[in-house]
């Protein structure tokens, strides 16, 4: 019963299979003068030139100074223009056309002459916003820690890899020791990543993590077969050096919403918190999912133990050519 219940796990975070399917949409407007705003809308793209057919709505006091320069790059359409609002933004509305038909999310941010802030979260149940007077970093807190759940839980293939983990440790201490090391080791990276001072191609990133599963997955199947497994003896060890990749795969979600100037440390700490938390809740709830079918103590036949490790495998294989596909 716990091999079929893992299946079905497996079954339910890894279709469709491709990773990161929800990505947010992005909308800043600079302040750069009293009445006078440099707007940033960054959508989505759907492959072959398309985007999502999202579009942003700005206060009706507001009217177009330029026109829109748009450009498409790196699968997301980007158009930038410069708009005038006078008496400026404070109780006008933002809205979003198109969002309720989505899955996609959308982070607006105004960043005002002053210096200060804010930052609002758009969903398909709420697309639009009267803009405040002023925001703080708790806002930027409550948004950013929502955007890392929802990016870790929308992140199959991470999640998948940290499934991976908890097979072949088995829970206890060593699983605790083995996802210190991985909070460790992605948090670097993350942190350089997101601050510039890394960069690396996504595309080779995304499919070293594949890769990463496969390599997890193999070493499953070593333990079940009896031989000796570096990844049995010391997983903290794997999680740690395959971390710092991953780490590289969570800061293309946060460099798709991007960091707001004045909250910079706010904005990348409560992410990284939002990651981990989706990660806990992750672990939490398939750890109850096989105590829950240890006490029902269901006789398995004695191959079924290698099928979630095959699965996972295939899975992930499958990711790995189809990433190295689109190099």
């Amino acid at each position: 019963m716990r091999v079929v219940i893992i299946c079905s796990l497996l079954s339910a975070i890894a279709f469709p299979l491709r990773a990161h399917e929800v990505r947010p949409a992005y909308l800043e407007l600079h302040q750069t003068a009293r009445d006078a705003w440099d707007v940033l809308w960054k959508v989505p793209g759907r492959g072959e030139n398309l985007r999502l057919g999202l579009y942003a709505e700005l206060p009706s006091a507001c009217t177009n100074t330029s026109r829109p320069q748009a450009t498409m790059t790196n699968n997301a359409y980007t158009e930038r223009w410069s708009a005038t609002c006078p008496g400026g933004l404070t109780g006008g509305r933002i809205l979003i056309v198109g969002l309720s038909a989505t899955k996609t999310d959308v982070l607006v941010r105004i960043e005002r002459l002053d210096g200060s802030s804010q930052v609002m979260r758009l969903t398909a149940a709420a697309p639009s916003f009267v803009i405040a007077a002023q925001a703080g970093a708790m806002g930027v807190a409550r948004t950013y820690t929502i955007l890392g759940i929802e990016h870790i839980l929308a992140g199959v293939d991470h999640l998948l890899f940290v499934l991976a983990l908890i097979i072949i440790t088995g829970g206890g201490w060593k699983l605790a020791k083995t996802v210190t090391a991985f909070t460790i080791s992605h948090s670097i990276t993350l942190t350089l990543a997101a601050l510039g001072y890394i960069h690396v191609p996504q595309r080779p990133v995304e499919a070293t993590i594949a890769l990463s599963i496969v390599f997890v997955a193999m070493e499953i199947l070593r333990v079940r077969q009896g031989q000796d497994s570096i990844t049995a003896r010391a997983p903290w060890l794997v999680a740690l050096a395959f971390g710092l990749m991953h780490g590289l795969g969570f800061a293309s979600g946060l460099s798709e919403a991007g960091l707001p100037d004045r909250h910079i440390p706010t904005a990348l700490l409560f992410f990284s918190v939002g990651v981990e938390t989706g990660h806990f809740l992750f672990i939490g709830f398939v750890l109850s999912v096989i105590a829950t079918a240890r006490r029902m103590r269901v006789k398995v036949p004695d191959w079924a133990p290698v099928v979630p490790p095959y699965a996972i495998g295939a899975v992930a294989m499958f990711w790995v050519i189809q990433r190295v596909a689109m190099f």
